[in-house]
């Protein structure tokens, strides 16, 4: 990817404190260029889901700034949820509403808070399930499906949205390991067709084969942000060796 391409978002010297004395994030750095996947791996309590979610400020930044697309999402003027809608998120629970089928839990967003025809809606809705291998299930309700299906619906009503970039917080951590699979194939499907992607996870095998960037965490610091060769074949931080050593 060209270093001269222009960041899609930028974060600079973001902290986030809660109370006096926890500091999630301490003054982190990081710029996400179009088309990257970038992978966020650590300990837990490292600060890496806090990073994610200030992305779209479901986190505000005590300190710091988030520009995404050149506009400062950090500035109090801002219309935040207008720029959310370019900004699908995924999260470790599905967070589908169990009383509509797979098709109004697809549709909502479109329809309501962007104003897209129900038509137009519904087939979109309809041909993204299809390349989740899950067309034919529009009419289903939540509890009729697996958890692998229901996360693969709720990547689908991300998608629905039509964003930029697709943020994901641990979304195989709540499966069963066989379910697994079947989601992190979506993604894989999605990074080959060039979106533009933020991973919190702890699958190692995804970072080592998607990721075009893989970023280590600790503290609430970003250590270590490189190439995956690099990462995961030539760590030359400490802390990451040992968090290699512990997870590989």
């Amino acid at each position: 990817m060209a270093t001269s391409a222009k960041p899609m978002i930028e974060l600079r010297g973001v902290t986030k404190r809660f109370g006096a004395n926890i500091t999630a994030l301490d003054h982190c750095d990081l710029n996400i260029f179009p088309g990257e996947v970038v992978v966020i791996v650590g300990p837990s309590g490292s600060g890496k889901s806090t990073l994610l979610r200030s992305l779209n400020l479901l986190e505000t930044p005590t300190e710091g700034q988030v520009i995404f697309e050149g506009v400062d999402l950090s500035d109090k003027s801002v219309d935040i949820n207008r720029h959310r809608q370019r900004m699908g998120m995924v999260f470790q629970h599905f967070n589908l509403f169990p009383h509509m089928t797979v098709l109004k839990n697809l549709t909502l967003a479109p329809v309501t808070a962007k104003g897209m025809p129900r038509e137009e809606a519904e087939k979109l809705a309809r041909e993204l399930l299809k390349t989740v291998g899950l067309q034919g299930r529009e009419d289903a309700y939540p509890i009729q499906l697996s958890g692998g299906q229901k996360q693969r619906i709720a990547i689908v009503r991300a998608l629905c949205m039509q964003p930029d970039v697709m943020l994901f917080d641990e979304p195989t951590s709540a499966l069963d390991p066989e379910m697994v699979g079947e989601v992190l194939e979506v993604m894989r499907g999605l990074a080959k067709r060039g979106m533009t992607m933020v991973v919190v996870t702890h699958e190692m095998g995804f970072a080592r084969e998607v990721g075009t960037r893989v970023i280590f965490m600790d503290a609430g610091r970003i250590l270590v942000d490189e190439p995956p060769d690099r990462f995961f074949g030539e760590p030359e931080n400490p802390r990451l060796r040992e968090f290699l050593s512990k997870v590989l």
